[in-house]
């Protein structure tokens, strides 16, 4: 019951927002001490003035302040100038564009009509720049559709509908068919994966969004959790780099690929034994103190611009490896009935994975945890917090689709409202091949 009642994100895997009011501390992040405004070297922005402003306002003394003179001074002379600039937006309105398509009697007789711009087909449309701010507010603020169009008509001055919404967000996901098909490409051939999944509520029941990714590529997809689910996205069939993931037993199948455990998931579980039973669990504590002492080796090496550690680095951490994982299995012995405790089958995981969870330190490519994974996927959680689900599965699979396409253009520092533009116009921007090394 102690040990229920003690869980959280922090030991275990249940989400943050799971915590409550009881939130833990996150470690190493400094908060609740932080002061507040910008913090100690982060970026900042600073408003600099432009060479040529769109308007110029004159401010000149009429006559002069010297209450002895009062003299009008039209033809003195220029003293000095001062120029202050003030940068505000627009009041809100709409460029309409009239397209005259013109048609041409021949002397022939035939008669010739011109072309419009592709795109232009109704009497009366919206254009490219609306639907990409629509898109935008929605995939990358994660709006509820309804703020979406109220915000349209309030900022821009374009009063779409709820369903004219809806309409546009379909059909962004449907034209990012060739760039979901690019990007299973690219990642298939990348080295190292990054993999995970997390629940989504959408039309009355319990869905997954996958992702896969990399630092420089991000590729969401929907579905159940099984092993075809896990396959769907058409980059994992067949891959063989390396795999990092968590311990989610729908991966096993995938064969050709070096699996790599989570470190950080590893480290939550060996606190969630040692922290309700530390005297009783003390080898929990040496095997977090060994994963932490690679990470540290590893990190080191790296940052000399070594390509692997040495034979006795490694040598060192495997037996201090294989010590922690006897000290826990001599801790957690069965009972009567050949079963083991929480612990005791966290200690046989370690020992059966070993060559999995100790990935990163043969190769150094490897990442000590799957956090790019989980920071990909979080957008799904942000989302569901605002809007609680998604009322269609189409609907789940749209926004998976659009966060795809947003999360790697903000990856490759591409301007996201001109890559949704590009797909209303000429197509899906399609990303450069970023191989993890």
């Amino acid at each position: 019951m102690r040990h229920r009642l003690g869980m959280n994100s922090s030991n275990s895997s249940r989400p943050p927002s799971s915590d409550g009011l009881d939130r833990p501390v996150a470690r190493g992040s400094g908060a609740g001490r932080r002061r507040p405004g910008k913090q100690p070297r982060s970026s900042g922005s600073t408003l600099n003035l432009v060479a040529d402003p769109d308007h110029t306002v004159l401010h000149r003394p009429e006559v002069c302040a010297n209450p002895d003179c009062g003299a009008d001074l039209d033809n003195a002379v220029v003293f000095g100038r001062q120029r202050r600039q003030v940068f505000d937006l627009p009041e809100p309105g709409m460029i309409v564009t009239e397209h005259q398509i013109v048609a041409v009697r021949c002397g022939c007789g035939h008669v010739t009509e011109g072309s419009p711009p592709p795109g232009v087909t109704g009497r009366a449309q919206y254009g490219p720049g609306v639907k990409a701010a629509v898109v935008y507010a929605r995939g990358a603020h994660f709006l509820p559709y309804a703020r979406v169009a109220r915000l349209l008509g309030d900022l821009c001055g374009a009063r779409v509908s709820t369903g004219f919404v809806h309409t546009v967000v379909h059909e962004a996901a449907r034209r990012l068919d060739p760039f979901c098909s690019y990007l299973a490409a690219l990642l298939h051939v990348e080295k190292v994966l990054h993999v995970d999944e997390t629940p989504a509520r959408t039309a009355g029941a319990g869905k997954y969004v996958h992702v896969a990714c990399t630092p420089g590529l991000t590729l969401l997809h929907t579905g159940g959790r099984g092993r075809a689910d896990v396959d769907a996205g058409g980059v994992l069939p067949g891959f063989d780099g390396a795999l990092v993931r968590d311990g989610y037993a729908a991966y096993r199948h995938l064969t050709d690929a070096d699996h790599a455990w989570c470190g950080a998931h590893l480290l939550r579980d060996l606190k969630g034994v040692y922290e309700p039973d530390p005297d009783g669990q003390s080898w929990a504590e040496v095997m977090a103190d060994t994963m932490l002492m690679a990470k540290t080796m590893v990190e080191k090496a790296v940052a000399d611009g070594r390509t692997a550690l040495e034979v006795a680095e490694i040598s060192h951490i495997r037996a201090c490896y294989a010590g922690a994982v006897a000290y826990g299995r001599q801790q957690n012995l069965p009972n009567r009935d050949g079963e083991l405790s929480r612990a005791g089958k966290l200690a046989e995981r370690f020992h059966t994975h070993r060559d999995m969870i100790l990935r990163f330190v043969i190769d150094l490519a490897v990442p000590f945890t799957n956090n790019q994974a989980e920071r990909d996927l979080r957008p799904v959680k942000l989302q569901q917090k605002i809007s609680g689900c998604w009322r269609t599965l189409q609907g789940l699979a749209d926004f998976a689709r659009i966060r795809s396409y947003l999360s790697t253009a903000a990856k490759q520092d591409t301007d996201a409202l001109g890559v949704l533009k590009q797909l209303f116009t000429t197509g899906p921007w399609l990303p450069e091949a970023t191989h993890s090394s």
